[in-house]
């Protein structure tokens, strides 16, 4: 059966985080949260922030995280960055599976307020929420920000990228 779109799920509702009280809750596809050098110390920090408040689902933050990951690897070098995804999907999404599909419009009555099965994960995000972070090298600002704003593609919100640390190293970049 193909996934709902992740629209169905942006809109923030009551929290559902208990996993102790939840029989089938799903794990979380983000398979790393920090990825690069993690040893290093880098003078330069940008940061992905979202503008609006918004679930983001599991699926889109590993999307998110393999788009940047891949993009400055290739670019800057595996020991030039260290890249850490900020946030944890504790949210757990719930449907009703008679609702999806052909014929959703004609459910029995005693099926109105379903409470609906376990699907997936989600993060709450508010807006200034951090979503993912890179530390790099001054020379590997543009790449760092090129992959921020890839990853910030894959997300169900708007997104700004901040320089948090070592903006006067960047002279003439920002």
């Amino acid at each position: 059966m193909a996934r709902r779109p992740a629209r169905m799920w942006r809109r923030l509702e009551r929290p559902y985080t208990r996993k102790e009280y939840i029989d089938g809750a799903p794990g979380t596809r983000l398979r790393q949260f920090e990825m690069g050098n993690k040893k290093a110390e880098f003078p330069v920090m940008l940061t992905l922030v979202a503008k609006e408040a918004v679930q983001v689902r599991d699926t889109a933050l590993e999307a998110a995280r393999i788009a940047a990951n891949k993009y400055i690897a290739r670019r800057a070098g595996s020991s030039n960055y260290f890249l850490k995804v900020r946030i944890y999907p504790h949210h757990v999404l719930r449907e009703h599976r008679m609702a999806t599909g052909a014929g959703a419009d004609r459910i029995s009555q005693g099926m109105r307020k379903a409470f609906g099965k376990p699907v997936g994960l989600a993060a709450r995000v508010k807006p200034g929420t951090k979503i993912m972070s890179i530390w790099t090298k001054p020379e590997h600002f543009e790449v760092a920000k090129e992959a921020l704003k890839r990853a910030g593609q894959k997300m169900p919100t708007p997104v700004s990228i901040v320089v948090e640390k070592g903006r006067e190293l960047l002279k003439g970049k920002v």
